[in-house]
């Protein structure tokens, strides 16, 4: 009997001591992440920072606390503020920052989260202050730069750089969204009836030009063709000059004795000559001498 209790107790002092030898290995060796690093306290005091890679500790002399370098946001949900002409907004806003000193961001600050949410809030308020509220609504961008820049200036000194803050929604008292709702309906009707006379304006000055170029056109043609008459009753004037210049006397003769013939046949009983009238027949009686002559040779 005595020699199995002495084996058990045996076994249960060796299971004690590797399950001891076990804790105390996982307590002296820790794997760190790239992204990760340790801040070793020994016995209390700050020894520096450690890691990436295999970290060895000192199993309950040493101690560490674990630090994520990688980028972090914080959310600041809706906070109720002022702006400098009295009219109350709330904002809700993000702010994004990361641990640059592990060793700052672990001993300067015990609740980062916190603290950087209080300093937000104070610091909105402070800068929503000092801006009407027409350019908060329209300067989103501005106050984004200074609410990080005002960050920064706090969170150094806790090894945190604030890398930016971005404004997720602006909410305006009612009556001030009614009045912009009112304002922009406004304007977009403005906007359509401005676009409707521009093209109305489009269309005057088409049809205008149109009819510019139209009557133009038509002067041109009429210009054309007075030109081409006129050349055509100058060409028949010419050839009528032309023609008559062929004409000589007899010829002029047989058409007086052609017109005294017609003259002849009318139903008239009396005609008037003047006395111009006998010129004309001298031609005649000239050539009447002229065949009696040559009948008689």
């Amino acid at each position: 009997m005595g020699g199995v209790t002495t084996a058990t107790f045996l076994t249960c002092v060796a299971f004690f001591f590797l399950l001891f030898a076990i804790m105390l290995f996982a307590m002296a060796i820790k794997i760190v992440r790239e992204y990760q690093r340790l801040v070793v306290f020994r016995l209390g005091k700050c020894v520096g920072q450690r890691g990436p890679g295999l970290v060895f500790l000192i199993p309950f002399i040493e101690n560490a606390s674990w630090v994520d370098l990688r980028e972090q946001f914080l959310e600041v949900p809706h906070q109720s503020t002022i702006t400098r002409d009295n009219a109350g907004i709330s904002v809700d806003f993000l702010i994004y920052w990361k641990v640059v000193d592990p060793i700052a961001s672990v001993v300067a600050v015990g609740n980062f989260a916190g603290a950087s949410q209080g300093i937000a809030t104070t610091t909105l308020r402070a800068v929503i202050g000092d801006i009407m509220l027409d350019d908060v609504l329209a300067q989103r961008e501005h106050i984004n730069t200074v609410l990080r820049t005002k960050l920064d200036e706090v969170t150094e000194r806790w090894g945190n750089k604030v890398t930016a803050v971005e404004i997720r929604e602006i909410l305006p008292p009612r009556e001030v969204q009614e009045a912009m709702t009112r304002q922009m309906s406004a304007e977009r009707t403005r906007r359509a009836v401005v676009t409707e006379a521009e093209g109305k304006k489009q269309a005057t000055v088409t049809v205008a030009e149109g009819d510019k170029q139209s009557a133009i056109l038509r002067a041109e043609g009429g210009k054309q063709a007075q030109i081409l008459a006129a050349e055509g009753y100058s060409e028949a004037l010419q050839r009528i000059f032309s023609v008559a210049k062929g004409i000589d006397a007899k010829t002029m003769s047989l058409q007086y004795l052609d017109t005294l013939k017609v003259l002849g046949a009318s139903p008239a009983t009396k005609f008037v000559f003047p006395m111009e009238f006998t010129n004309l027949l001298k031609p005649f009686i000239g050539y009447a001498a002229e065949t009696t002559e040559a009948n008689k040779g």
